[in-house]
């Protein structure tokens, strides 16, 4: 091997190993800072008004985007599913269809990835805002535990309210089923809700408010994560941004294929 080319495999393998161990110190800084949200939460002091504020920017603020996402999407359901089911002669289980997807799936899922992209974005910004201008640095020498201030509140409301709107987003999807069916597809309004009724177990409920209590800890643990990270500047903001609704997303895809996995070994389909 010629020493140009053996120089180029060194760097290379030198650049491979520097980003390899660069993510494995971001992966090991992400649970630390967690961890530490988790035992502020346990104990200590709580800072009840900055929750309240998370909450309500996190859960009521949200609540317009979430209603609409679960509207459309259960009367998008209803149709796709009266087109395949229509090939079988089962329209009329239109209801249990839209209900099971909606509950075991597409709720938590979808109710996730719009607050992510609203809220999580929006913690990345805001922290990354603080860093930038040195008002974690401030809250430091005044004695006050940034993680206990900012990310602990925030995590809270996230597994407090992301649960809440994904039930909400259910229902409405479940009500926009209902209201297609009924109006496009000509079914029986009381047959419907009969038949979603008949298809909604406790294993569903189960399974539909598990997830989004993971998926709420995802969405705010990695924003504020990544705004308390930033760096380089205004420049740095709006790259945590971005990586944070993007690290989220595909966190919050890959632990919904984990926990479907899990989760259908705990609460088998009956």
């Amino acid at each position: 091997m010629a020493p140009r080319t053996r120089a180029l495999v060194a760097d290379l393998g030198r650049r491979f190993t520097y980003l390899l161990k660069d993510k494995v110190r971001a992966v090991q800084d992400y649970v630390l800072l967690s961890t530490r949200a988790l035992l502020s939460l346990a104990s200590g002091r709580r800072y009840v008004p900055e929750i309240v504020v998370q909450m309500d920017s996190l859960g009521v603020q949200s609540l317009s985007i979430v209603v609409l996402t679960g509207m459309f999407t259960g009367m998008v359901l209803a149709l796709q599913s009266a087109a395949s089911l229509d090939v079988f002669g089962a329209r009329p289980y239109v209801g249990r269809l839209v209900c099971v997807s909606m509950v075991r799936e597409l709720g938590p899922v979808l109710t996730a990835l719009m607050v992510t992209g609203r809220v999580g974005s929006g913690m990345a910004a805001e922290l990354g805002s603080m860093v930038v201008t040195q008002q974690i640095d401030a809250l430091r020498v005044l004695g006050t535990d940034p993680v206990r201030k900012l990310v602990a509140p925030r995590l809270l409301a996230g597994v407090v309210m992301v649960p809440i709107l994904t039930v909400i987003s259910d229902a409405l999807g479940i009500f926009g089923g209902g209201l297609i069916s009924v109006f496009s597809l000509k079914l029986n309004w009381t047959y419907y809700w009969r038949s979603v009724a008949e298809a909604l177990v406790l294993n569903d409920l189960a399974m539909g408010l598990s997830k989004p209590i993971v998926f709420g800890f995802i969405l705010t643990s990695v924003g504020c994560y990544m705004g308390l990270t930033t760096t380089g500047g205004t420049q740095g903001v709006g790259v945590a941004t971005t990586r944070s609704v993007v690290v989220a997303s595909v966190l919050i895809l890959a632990s919904d294929f984990f926990m479907t996995k899990l989760l259908l070994i705990l609460f088998p389909v009956v």
